[in-house]
């Protein structure tokens, strides 16, 4: 089974930057490589929502409200994601967690790993 710690989270002011980084341990049955990794982010009272993703061949999907202010990257020698956010807005604020889509499917919300502990980033007006 396929684990992942997220890191990096903080408060920052509005328009501040910040870099999360998403680590992952065990295996989805494939090498991290080729599997796609999504960041995602859960608000207080609301679901899970797809921030980013990036496919194993370096392919980027954004979501319209970060379009522009995040870049997703990734470092496969360390398995690892990163999410660098600049421009930090107060509705960025949330919890924000990796995992792997199961066939790539970003958005279908079926994943290979649970949860795990996520990282806090709250945005101040």
């Amino acid at each position: 089974q396929v684990h992942f710690v997220e890191s990096g989270g903080g408060l920052v002011q509005t328009g501040g930057s910040l870099r999360l980084s998403c680590v992952a341990s065990g295996s989805t049955g494939s090498t991290f490589s080729s599997d796609t990794i999504g960041w995602y982010r859960q608000a207080p009272g609301k679901q899970h929502e797809l921030v980013a993703g990036i496919s194993s061949g370096g392919a980027t999907t954004y979501e319209d409200f970060v379009k522009g202010r995040f870049t997703i990257s990734r470092d496969d020698a360390e398995n690892t994601v990163y999410l660098q956010m600049n421009s930090l807005k107060p509705e960025d604020t949330a919890v924000y967690y990796c995992n792997a889509p199961i066939a790539g499917a970003l958005r279908s919300m079926l994943f290979f790993g649970s949860w795990g502990q996520g990282t806090q980033v709250t945005v101040s007006s």
